[in-house]
């Protein structure tokens, strides 16, 4: 069986009380590795070895930590075969969509974010009071304590650790305690380009990150997760008022217009809708249809699930593997299980017999807005399927749910396309299409999917801090 370890200050060390937990890997249902339950005295260990670090990390230029990200990227694509196969081995996600669909933009980012470092922005110079100059300086914050979930393990990573250091921070950063291999991973591959604890990993379960962001001293929280977390979070932090960011849950709106191309939005919300097993909080599994066209579009989605879309094993043929655990599987059955006589299964609806957390692609027709599987976040391969007769209703079926992360429109009407992206309260809208995400945009919600951005020169910002300096002319 594989042995993990966390990596602090450079060093690969196991849990201080020599605790673990099992890692399964979720395409087979069994146990391959072990991973530290890390403690009180794990965390203070990497905090202080972060703290130590910002000393000299903030002192760098943004060209010097261009070039460490830029040689991080090369090492990544380098060995980019080894942390696919980690991630695979940790996820149970097809070999081949880690390949084409994530590495390639997981690089991209952080060469995106090396480039950031030096394009920081204020205010310029000036005498905006007789006699006297003002200016802005950008700072890094400082310690970062950082969560990310098991969804995207290998990417979100990325998304919390490039901006953080690019910005001149030091990082302590959890993994989720089922998917912590390829951060393990990537922080090894990082310790050559970076002096010893600018980059620190901890592994463990809910205690190791509560005791991470409730500890005096991250000046920063950033979290990907679920609501439920993000609350707990912001609850700590305000003791100390650290400065917390937020990316939460999704219930993102797809709505389709009867002048939409039916088959063409069928086959891409099919395909955005299933990705990743529909674990993404901006997945396309909320569909909301024009009347007129509703029981076409039911059949053509039913269609898609029953015909085009597949399920299975890493190194099979299909667009999305296991669910992640045993929990989720239990979760996403649980709400197929309950579906209300008023609603119609037409596609999928059980859990696939083989072994593993495997769950068939699945459409529920005719369900109502005040109903669980509108409201609440399913985080798997299941549909839903609503109806609405105009514009007006259709925003607010779309807007009437607690999340605010994504959404879509589906119309050949360009007026209507803006109204709809105007009327929509959501931190994303796409329109013909769904869930292409880009370094240079910025990707986070409103409401209770959180606050603060990822990706983008705004996600960038959000890891500095603003000071300004006035000096008087006349002495």
């Amino acid at each position: 069986m594989k042995k993990l370890n966390n990596f602090i200050d450079g060093k690969p060390l196991p849990a201080k009380s020599g605790a673990t937990s099992e890692i399964i890997n979720p395409a087979t249902g069994s146990a391959y590795a072990t991973a530290p339950v890390s403690g009180a005295a794990d965390v203070d260990s990497a905090l202080s070895a972060a703290s130590k670090a910002f000393v000299e990390w903030r002192e760098t230029t943004p060209a010097e930590r261009q070039r460490a990200l830029n040689k991080i990227a090369d090492a990544l694509e380098a060995r980019s075969e080894e942390i696919i196969a980690i991630e695979v081995e940790n996820t149970g996600k097809p070999v081949s969509l880690t390949t084409s669909e994530e590495v390639p933009p997981m690089l991209d980012q952080i060469r995106f974010f090396a480039g950031a470092a030096r394009n920081l922005e204020g205010k310029s110079a000036g005498e905006y009071m007789r006699g006297m100059t003002s200016f802005i300086r950008r700072e890094p914050i400082g310690v970062c304590a950082q969560v990310t979930p098991w969804n995207y393990p290998m990417m979100m990573a990325v998304w919390k650790w490039a901006p953080a250091i690019a910005a001149g921070n030091t990082v302590v950063l959890k993994p989720s305690d089922t998917t912590p291999a390829s951060t393990v991973f990537m922080a090894e591959v990082m310790s050559e380009f970076l002096p010893n604890g600018v980059f620190n990993v901890i592994c463990g379960d809910r205690e190791t990150g509560r005791a991470l962001v409730e500890h005096q001293t991250p000046a920063m929280v950033s979290i990907t997760g679920s609501v439920r977390a993000g609350i707990e979070v912001a609850k700590s932090a305000a003791n100390d008022l650290k400065r917390v960011h937020l990316e939460l849950g999704g219930k993102a709106p797809v709505v389709v217009f009867d002048d939409a191309n039916l088959e063409t939005a069928a086959e891409n919300i099919a395909t955005t809708g299933y990705f990743n097993a529909g674990q993404d909080c901006t997945a396309a599994t909320r569909v909301i249809v024009q009347e007129s066209v509703y029981d076409k579009f039911v059949e053509l989605l039913a269609a898609q699930a029953k015909n085009n879309i597949a399920t299975g094993s890493p190194d099979e043929d299909v667009l999305y593997g296991a669910l992640n655990n045993a929990d989720q599987l239990a979760r996403v059955s649980g709400f197929v299980d309950r579906t209300p006589s008023h609603a119609k299964i037409v596609a999928g609806g059980s859990k696939v017999d083989r072994p593993g957390y495997f769950f068939a692609p699945t459409v529920i027709a005719g369900l109502r807005q005040d109903d669980e599987m509108i409201q609440n976040e399913i985080f798997g391969p299941v549909i839903t399927v609503q109806k609405f007769k105009d514009e007006a209703e259709a925003v607010a079926m779309a807007n009437g749910v607690a999340y605010g992360l994504a959404s879509s429109v589906w119309t050949s009407n360009h007026g209507r396309a803006m109204r709809m992206a105007k009327a929509f309260d959501f931190g994303c809208v796409w329109i013909n299409t769904h869930i292409p995400i880009v370094a240079e945009m910025p990707h986070g919600g409103f409401k209770r999917s959180g606050y603060g951005k990822d990706l983008s020169s705004y996600g960038f910002e959000d890891y500095t801090r603003i000071k300004h300096v006035m000096t008087n002319l006349g002495i």
